[in-house]
């Protein structure tokens, strides 16, 4: 294996509200971090619109402002930012080596992994188009903007009914597209979208097309038993069918759970391999907001700091 091209005390892997919070505050710490962006630097929020929910921001911000003003303090106090994608790693010494795409080679006494998940989408044309534009795969980010409005929902899992229920809250109707004829939600999430009256679920129903041009004016839709096809008015389409943790590169290394996500020791950051801390939505798959998302970025910084005083590195 050839030499280290460098040696750093921490390096984050990954660049939304988790990989930037840890950059400030590693960077606080004297941990001289360097933060590789990864493809989409700013994470999710890179395609998100405006942040309503997010504390500091009282008229709101856009998501890529807000990754922005994240950089910014970042690399005030001391973080190399490099817009590069870190492709395979090797944690089975006491130092821990990457590769990323550009050819770089760096050898890290502690690891921050903020690789996040990406939401899964339908794969249609039209749901691209008018992403942002009434297309939305977070209802508890962005239900707020479509209050009083009719919303189409998709999926028929746990995250689904949740934000159907979420949803129903703000909407006068909502319409839950399920492609089988039976949920897959747990049964106490089922019950509570049975007995929400202005939840209408489509049974055996998937979505054709995204109806506008500016903005979501409706959602065409077929029945998958009996082939027939129908529009549904609506001025929003939810997409809940899970996401996909950025955790493959990690796989042969870390532990995680049946559907990727990296797992920590509870109430910490820490993985298995000593140095390696996970913050952000690669570990959690419950509340993906930005807000706890920085929080474990927060999280991060401070047991990699604590790692790296107890092994006399810094």
């Amino acid at each position: 294996m050839s030499e280290a091209k460098e040696h750093v005390k921490c390096l984050i892997i990954g660049s939304g509200p988790a990989g930037y919070t840890a950059a400030i505050y590693a960077s606080r710490a004297n941990l001289e971090p360097v933060l590789y962006t990864g493809k989409d630097p700013g994470g999710q929020l890179i395609i998100t619109t405006e942040v309503d929910n997010y504390p500091g921001y009282p008229e709101g911000v856009m998501g890529p402002q807000m990754m922005e003003d994240f950089r910014k303090q970042a690399e005030r106090f001391g973080t190399q930012v490099r817009y590069d994608m870190v492709e395979k790693v090797d944690f089975s010494g006491p130092v821990h080596k990457v590769w990323t795409a550009n050819g770089d080679e760096i050898h890290a006494d502690s690891v921050i992994i903020s690789t996040g998940a990406s939401a899964k989408w339908l794969g249609l044309e039209s749901e691209q188009k008018l992403m942002n534009k009434g297309v939305s795969a977070c209802a508890v980010c962005d239900g707020f903007f479509f209050r009083g409005q009719e919303l189409v929902i998709v999926g028929g899992g746990d995250t689904a009914c949740e934000e159907a229920s979420y949803l129903a809250k703000l909407s006068p109707k909502v319409h839950m597209l399920v492609r089988r004829d039976e949920l897959r939600a747990s049964k106490i999430m089922q019950q509570r979208v049975m007995k929400t009256e202005n939840i209408e679920i489509h049974w055996n129903t998937e979505a054709l097309e995204v109806l506008g041009e500016e903005e979501v004016e409706g959602v065409k839709v077929i029945n998958n038993k009996t082939n027939e096809t129908s529009v549904i008015d609506a001025k929003g389409f939810f997409v809940a069918i899970g996401h996909k943790p950025n955790t493959d590169i990690f796989a042969d290394w870390l532990d995680r759970d049946e559907t990727g996500y990296l797992i920590v020791t509870p109430g910490s950051t820490h993985t298995k391999i000593e140095g390696v801390f996970v913050s952000g939505d690669a570990q959690d798959k419950v509340y993906r907001q930005a807000v706890t998302a920085a929080g474990t970025g927060c999280m991060a910084a401070l047991d990699a700091e604590r790692y790296l005083t107890e092994k006399e590195i810094i």
